[in-house]
């Protein structure tokens, strides 16, 4: 098998293109380490919604709606503002209709690229986002902390491990979630009525007027509980923006998108550190539905709940936390 990691362009932005036999991936350093393809090349499926070129301009001003977007912190925080191990934390309010802040800083930074290349098994690209003093992030979360992403393509699949590591002298939230954007279906020649997802959510939470959580519970409408379970559900019969706590399954946390026209199912397996997701289908009014993992629930440190149950979880200095994502396509 053929492997090669080349320097190009996607659209007209610079992109690290990634091969792997059959398998192609494409990653956008300047614009928030975003992996904004995966593909079947011999089949011609795009496992990815990917902004075409006509809609380069809607990816620069929207970019958290296309490929595998960086959040972090992941989702909504009231005002803004929360306090966790004394520290007190101001982030901008950037979605008006809520007067919430929104998904965090990362996900349209330029990102530095630091290893790539091939090793005989895979094709890989690492990069980095450093925050000290003399970023302007640092105002907002005012440690000094790397999250690096590796992503690996080889005949198996797509391959992302996230570390976040606290570089400073005080304790850090370590809020970090993803907007991955999977097509639904993934070859043009299927409909959507050819598709049914599957999440292993655990209990759906309530959220307020403002997309915040009230810290209850709220029963599962037919199609979220026909999608939890495993033969899917479909995942366009109605709108989606919910918020739900991770219920891995044989130790698994994942989701599915199945297409039964060509009896193949692609697989998200993001991993059990991940401990909630938010699931949204743009209004069930495209091809495309986001699965997204999350370590904590949205605008954890002001939900009442005990920390293991929101997932809010702090580093020590000097201390590192790491989790493998993998996306492969199996027969269904």
């Amino acid at each position: 098998m053929a492997y090669e990691v080349t320097e190009g362009l996607f659209n007209g932005e610079k992109a690290i293109w990634l091969r792997a036999g059959k398998y192609e991936a494409a990653l956008l350093p300047e614009i928030g380490a975003n992996l904004i393809a995966f593909r079947d090349i011999e089949a011609g499926y795009k496992f990815l919604r990917e902004p075409a070129e006509q809609e380069m301009d809607l990816f620069r001003e929207s970019p958290a709606v296309y490929g595998i977007p960086v959040l972090f912190p992941p989702n909504r925080y009231r005002d803004g503002k929360f306090e966790v191990a004394g520290i007190k934390y101001e982030l901008p309010v950037n979605e008006a209709s809520t007067g919430n802040h929104l998904h965090g800083f990362f996900y349209d930074k330029p990102w530095t690229v630091v290893e790539k290349g091939t090793n005989g098994q895979e094709s890989f690209v690492v990069v980095s986002y450093l925050v000290d003093e003399n970023d302007s992030i640092y105002q907002y979360l005012p440690h000094r902390f790397e999250i690096r992403l590796r992503y690996c393509l080889s005949s198996e699949g797509l391959t992302q491990t996230s570390t976040v590591t606290n570089l400073g002298n005080k304790v850090m939230p370590n809020m970090l979630g993803f907007h991955t954007a999977l097509n639904a279906p993934f070859s043009s020649e299927s409909k959507r009525e050819d598709v049914t997802a599957h999440v292993t959510t655990g209990v759906r939470w309530e959220l307020d007027e403002r997309m915040l959580p009230t810290g209850r519970t709220i029963p599962m409408t037919p199609l979220e509980q026909a999608m939890k379970s495993p033969e899917g559900g479909w995942p366009y019969a109605e709108a989606l923006d919910n918020h739900y706590s991770a219920e891995p399954v044989n130790g698994r946390n994942l989701a599915e998108i199945v297409d039964h026209r060509l009896g193949l199912k692609l697989v998200y397996d993001a991993g059990t550190k991940y401990k909630q997701w938010m699931v949204w289908n743009n209004k069930a009014s495209a091809g495309y539905i986001c699965p997204e993992p999350q370590i904590n629930m949205v605008d954890a440190p002001n939900v009442n709940l005990p920390d293991e149950t929101k997932g809010l979880v702090v580093l020590r200095p000097g201390e590192a936390w790491s989790e493998t994502s993998r996306f492969y396509v199996e027969r269904a």
